[in-house]
């Protein structure tokens, strides 16, 4: 098991990037599947976008295709989260997320990732 610390979050206005790092420490970075999730205030937590180590597959939501990139550095032991056109839509804790043995099926399932960080906030601003 690997611990996570995610960083990087802030207040920005809408149309603005940030970039969310999520950084293991505990133990090697061999997670084969390594995740966001993001959750609003009163709302159940959402899978954002996923990331696997070998093959370098990525997948997306569909809220957030096409401004979001999510990439890793396992020299680093850091996963990454581009997020560019910053909406209000996107105000929320993002939780980073690590799991072995995901199959493609459950990529965007909460219950297929065992591992999580304690969340870092980002608020957007209309």
């Amino acid at each position: 098991q690997v611990q996570l610390v995610e960083s990087g979050g802030g207040l920005v206005h809408t149309g603005d990037s940030l970039r969310l790092s999520c950084a293991a420490s505990g133990g090697t970075f061999r997670q084969g599947s390594m995740a966001w999730f993001r959750q609003a205030p009163g709302k159940e937590r959402e899978f954002v976008a996923a990331v696997w180590r070998l093959s370098r597959n990525t997948y997306y939501a569909d809220s957030v295709k096409g401004r979001f990139t999510i990439s890793r550095d396992d020299a680093k032991n850091t996963m990454y989260l581009q997020m560019n056109m910053l909406k209000p839509e996107d105000t929320a804790v993002y939780y980073c997320a690590a799991g072995t043995g995901v199959i493609l099926s459950s990529v965007r399932s909460r219950s297929a990732y065992p591992n999580w960080g304690q969340g870092t906030q980002v608020a957007v601003s209309s």
